[in-house]
């Protein structure tokens, strides 16, 4: 499914029941002529009714088709689940799991548990790929999130962001623990390839980029240059602003133990910018390596 239903008439056309949500899932984990994990032979596969899951024609041995997915030992409807990843995909500043519990008819516990299991595979799916390279440029740059003093660096309960930004590419976030570099730089090496020009505001924690096989360039923040040539943040910048409408307008609040999983989300949204369409596809098509299986 290449193409996301992009109207709530289109997405209940494409899953207008239980059953074809749980044959789009055997389709695109298996399908038929899959080889039996037990008998290692090809097979068509048979509806079994009472459970979700699939016959060998063989040896009868069952597929789970949700094993190993969000919806793995749910008793929540699959309709729901595929409806609640339809309203990630269509908003941009994510979806509450209040507005969930009212739009699916769920209670509060199974809204909350859906988004945050939503937000789990949104990280997977994404993935953390490798940024920058020879002739690219790389922004990087911490932000602080939550907390009870507005603004400024730091404040009571505030937690740090970092940010890697490819020009014109994609972003990598993580949470880090404070600002210093040996907690800054060791994602830099995860992430940023050698030889990308890495641009950074006057923080001390970047001043070994240069030692790490970097071109470091930056802007003085605090004397009010943020521009410098081409050499800026702001691209990152943007990105840090999104991140807190969608937290400060949808969220309120955002505990430090989930934070990773509300920017994890935002990265997915913003890696797919110029190809919104794909966002549903690829959250209902793309799943971990097949689990093993038993009956």
């Amino acid at each position: 499914m290449a193409q996301k239903p992009n109207t709530i008439a289109a997405f209940f056309k494409r899953f207008p029941d239980e059953e074809t949500c749980l044959q789009h899932l055997f389709n695109v984990r298996f399908g038929q002529d899959f080889s039996c994990p037990k008998c290692e032979r090809p097979s068509k596969w048979f509806r079994i009714k009472a459970e979700r899951a699939y016959s060998c024609q063989w040896c009868g041995h069952h597929l789970h088709p949700t094993v190993g997915t969000p919806f793995e030992k749910t008793r929540t409807p699959l309709q729901l689940w595929f409806y609640a990843i339809f309203l990630f995909t269509t908003t941009r500043n994510g979806v509450a799991a209040k507005e969930l519990e009212r739009q699916l008819g769920v209670t509060y516990k199974t809204a909350w548990r859906m988004a945050d299991l939503i937000r789990k595979h949104m990280a997977d799916v994404d993935g953390d790929g490798i940024l920058g390279g020879a002739g690219k440029v790389v922004e990087a740059d911490e932000t602080f999130i939550g907390g009870h003093k507005a603004g400024g660096q730091g404040g009571k309960g505030k937690t740090v962001v970092f940010g890697m930004l490819e020009r014109g590419g994609h972003v990598v976030t993580e949470v880090v623990q404070n600002r210093r570099g040996d907690n800054l730089l060791p994602h830099v090496a995860d992430h940023v390839a050698p030889g990308s020009e890495i641009h950074t505001d006057e923080h001390r924690g970047y001043v070994d980029l240069a030692f790490e096989g970097y071109q470091h360039r930056k802007v003085n923040h605090s004397a009010g240059e943020y521009t410098r040539g081409n050499v800026s943040v702001n691209s990152l910048e943007g990105f840090w602003a999104q991140l807190k409408r969608s937290i400060q307008g949808t969220h309120i609040h955002v505990s430090p133990k989930h934070l990773w999983k509300y920017a994890k989300e935002a990265e997915f949204r913003f890696n797919r910018r110029s190809r919104p369409e794909t966002m549903l596809g690829d959250l209902l098509t793309t799943f971990g390596p097949l689990p093993q299986q038993s009956d």
